[in-house]
């Protein structure tokens, strides 16, 4: 295949993506404060740092379906002499979000099994030198306030882990590069 293809294909997938987290970016930006669609246009394109860049075109025909929907609620009031619509999310929408968000967790895990699976069979990595593969959730840059203090036992461990074991993962990479550096210094 072509290259031209290859990132055209990419370019595609990625698009499609794109939609579905931002209906939920919607929902999570909501659950934080009402807001109206150019507020919630720019949150989106702040915190993702431009990498999701909702228009008027876009985001509109979504806040249109979640309204409809009844997971989120507009009203309309006057603001500089222009009318706009603020957007709340509904009891309705808090079930949503906190569905597709553990939806969401389980698709991540599934992903990062195959990103195991890929380093092993087509990397030909052993284990101990496999790197551990988290798939950042597209979602953390919405989900960054979330308090420590409010996550329950398991969700406290599970990340303790994750975290030795990335601690770990970089351990042994800076050993073997400080080694590799060593060896080169001593070359010269």
């Amino acid at each position: 295949m072509p290259k031209e293809n290859a990132d055209q294909t990419t370019t595609n997938w990625m698009k499609e993506a794109k939609k579905g987290y931002i209906r939920v970016a919607v929902l999570i930006l909501l659950n934080n404060k009402p807001a109206h669609g150019y507020e919630i246009m720019n949150e989106i394109k702040s915190r993702t740092k431009g990498f999701f860049k909702p228009t008027p075109g876009g985001i509109y025909p979504i806040l249109t379906d979640l309204e409809k929907n009844e997971y989120i609620t507009g009203v309309w009031s006057k603001q500089n002499n222009r009318k706009i619509k603020t957007y709340r999310l509904t009891k309705k929408g808090k079930i949503i979000l906190k569905d597709a968000i553990i939806k969401q967790s389980e698709i991540a895990k599934n992903l990062n099994s195959l990103f195991q699976e890929f380093a092993r069979d087509v990397l030909n990595m052993k284990a101990p030198e496999m790197p551990l593969y988290v798939m950042p959730s597209p979602f953390a840059a919405f989900l960054e306030d979330k308090n420590e203090k409010n996550m329950d036992v398991n969700e406290l461990k599970n990340q303790g882990l994750q975290i030795k074991q990335h601690i770990r993962v970089l351990q042994k990479k800076l050993k073997i590069i400080e080694k590799s550096l060593a060896d080169k210094m001593l070359e010269k």
